[in-house]
């Protein structure tokens, strides 16, 4: 990096620490002298006279800290920005400040680092925006993704232990099914937005979305997408692919994911693994969810109580069985290539209510206990009788807020 740039940088660090609370006293070098003895309260100062002055050598002790503060805050600033090169000290030095940022001075780092990198490459490669956020994956699953306990589990579980493996010899696929509006994409969404500074714009993210980028079954060599996979691998040592309708996929490209999705033989140790993770999204066997959940639903169990082990093999077998789709016949399925088949639920009329208070505040517009019970009783509720799911999930929410902004 030139070194012109390197100053300007370390200027506007400066000037960013000068907006920052001071720091903690240093145990026994930043006090005050004080004038009264223990116990007894100093005398304010008679009109004219000054405070008493600091100590010489506190004001050297003063413009250490802050030296060494500085320094700290550029060599985090650099590792963010450049981490192949990265010479932050893994421990602080005994005795000194302490270094665990303040919750402010953090946000001023995360600012002028966003800054910096909106308009320069911060590498040569995708791999340095990988963040891997699991505890902020964690909060979007618990807080934002709702009537989604299995999935939310599975997802997060799975995801965190593959992409903590030293080594991982095979790329984690999983399979996402249930009905249109409960939170498939989302949840898509949510793991590139953590996994990824750059979310779904970033490099190392590719998302397909079958009757759009492959519309056309006779076109399926043109397609490449052997080689679209290759290419992203190659760019990033962390990959996130996404095939959103993927019971329409044709059987081709199905047979060209395969050799992707096997066990690889790691012959030379030494060399990083690369980490790649396959969504597939559709709503093949959905409707056996549904009747599962609402058969246990009746028969006086709760929503939370329901498991795996109650969908898994008829999830499983609907998949195998359908003949709407290549998907269950592939080798994907039938050779065991995808590691997890995760089931979403249906989603319930306070499930909706919720989705609806969150359009209104990713918006920023105010709401009422009203207007929520509103746009849940617009949704269709099925079975016709129980009325116990919406027959759409939570789709088209984020647009019926309108009917209510003034």
């Amino acid at each position: 990096m030139p070194r012109g740039l390197r100053s300007q940088l370390r200027l506007r660090v400066l000037l960013l620490l000068l907006l920052l609370p001071p720091p903690p006293p240093l145990a026994g070098a930043l006090e005050l002298h004080d004038p009264a003895g223990p116990g007894e309260e100093a005398e304010e100062p008679r009109s004219g006279q000054a405070w008493p002055s600091l100590p010489f050598r506190d004001l050297g002790k003063w413009v250490r800290a802050a030296g060494a503060l500085s320094r700290r805050y550029w060599a985090l600033f650099s590792c963010r920005v450049w981490p192949k090169t990265c010479s932050l000290d893994k421990e602080a030095p005994a005795g000194a400040l302490g270094w665990s940022l303040p919750l402010l001075g953090q946000q001023y780092l995360d600012i002028l680092t966003t800054w910096y990198c909106s308009f320069r490459d911060c590498c040569d490669h995708g791999d340095c925006r990988v963040s891997n956020n699991f505890t902020g994956l964690q909060s979007d699953l618990s807080v934002r993704l709702h009537g989604q306990h299995l999935a939310q589990d599975l997802v997060l579980t799975t995801v965190k232990s593959y992409l903590e493996l030293p080594r991982p010899d095979k790329a984690l696929a999983l399979s996402f099914h249930g009905w249109s509006g409960t939170g498939k994409n989302f949840v898509a969404r949510l793991l590139a937005e953590n996994l990824y500074r750059d979310g779904l714009r970033s490099d190392c993210v590719k998302v397909f979305i079958t009757m759009i980028h492959f519309p056309h079954p006779q076109y399926v060599d043109l397609y490449k997408l052997t080689e679209q996979v290759r290419k992203t691998q190659e760019h990033c040592h962390q990959t996130l692919f996404i095939f959103d309708e993927a019971e329409k996929l044709h059987p081709g490209l199905l047979e060209a994911l395969g050799p992707h999705l096997e066990r690889q033989v790691l012959e030379n140790h030494s060399a990083e693994s690369s980490r790649t993770i396959f969504l597939f999204l559709s709503n093949l066997g959905g409707n056996i969810i549904n009747e599962v959940v609402l058969g246990l639903l009746k028969a006086g169990w709760s929503r939370e109580d329901i498991t795996m082990e109650h969908l898994e093999s008829g999830l499983q077998a609907e998949i195998v069985a359908s003949t709407d789709s290549g998907f269950g016949h592939s080798r994907l399925v039938k050779e065991n290539l995808i590691d997890f088949f995760v089931p979403f639920l249906p989603l319930e009329y306070h499930h909706v209510r919720l989705c609806a208070r969150d359009a209104f505040l990713s918006q920023e517009l105010l709401y009422t206990e009203e207007a929520l019970d509103e746009i849940a009783k617009m949704m269709v509720y099925v079975p016709k009788e129980e009325q116990i799911f919406s027959s759409q999930g939570c789709k088209s929410v984020s647009q019926r807020i309108n009917y209510f902004l003034p």
